[in-house]
């Protein structure tokens, strides 16, 4: 029997990627997948995309309290053995299903896993590949202490089993930029994740996306979270030491961004 696999896509005006999400997600041919679509009331012709695929999905269309608060909202309603959410602008990877729930049925010691995942752009090709071959570098040498100095987890391939929310609950709805990270930091003091070497996800960034335009508010909190968990003074000066080089690659990757643009 599979296990059961329930996905939360947040969502805000987001007509211009999210059916490419949906059918990434529907598209696996999972067979017990439950997919939900929490939307805070988008005007951009979202719901007539959400229309079109509801005898396959569920959906509420409400005003929340952000990215973090609708999310918690989906969660709540998950029924799946395993849970997830993806951005509306992310996408799965073919395939990805069945490789968590395979890895989760033959480990069931397993509370959480993350794999790999690709950065692409609005045309869906493969970008700034310097910075997923870095992270997946440090994934292969994972331990909590390399956790509270930099995040080298990617959140659309990441997934846990339903009994960590019994534990630790969910995302708190007061980080808008780093629920995510804030969320790894509580499961991973107790529970080091799986690491699958697998390309599970592809993250999508863009010019308006909300971490292109706004890496360095990210990067700030995401440190602010770390010295929340952390009692070390040194590790929260390496994680400000590494907050520093990654918002320097950041500037440099954009420039060059701009300017390949322009041509």
């Amino acid at each position: 029997m599979a296990l059961k696999i329930s996905i939360i896509t947040p969502s805000m005006n987001q007509a211009q990627f999210i059916e490419r999400t949906i059918l990434s997600a529907l598209g696996q041919n999972y067979p017990s997948l439950e997919y939900i679509v929490m939307d805070g009331g988008s005007q951009d012709g979202t719901i007539d995309i959400l229309k079109k695929y509801e005898n396959r999905l569920k959906w509420v269309s409400q005003k929340d309290e952000g990215q973090a608060d609708a999310i918690n909202k989906g969660l709540r309603m998950a029924t799946g053995d395993i849970v997830a959410y993806l951005n509306s602008d992310d996408v799965y990877e073919p395939g990805a299903f069945s490789r968590v729930a395979s890895y989760f049925l033959a480990h069931p010691e397993t509370r959480w896993l993350t794999g790999r995942c690709r950065i692409i752009d609005e045309t869906d090709q493969e970008v700034r590949r310097p910075i997923p071959a870095y992270k997946d570098f440090l994934l292969r040498r994972f331990s909590y202490s390399l956790l509270l100095v930099t995040n080298p987890i990617s959140q659309p391939a990441t997934f846990w089993r339903r009994q960590v929310m019994d534990e630790f609950g969910v995302f708190d709805k007061n980080e808008h930029f780093v629920m995510d990270y804030d969320y790894w930091l509580r499961i991973g003091k107790k529970y080091p994740p799986a690491i699958l070497d697998d390309c599970l996800a592809s993250f999508r960034v863009y010019t308006t996306s909300k971490t292109s335009s706004s890496y360095l508010r990210s990067f700030r909190e995401e440190l602010g979270v770390a010295k929340r968990h952390s009692g070390s003074s040194m590790l929260n000066a390496l994680h400000w030491l590494s907050y520093l080089g990654i918002a320097a690659s950041y500037v440099v990757l954009n420039s060059v961004a701009r300017l390949r643009s322009r041509r």
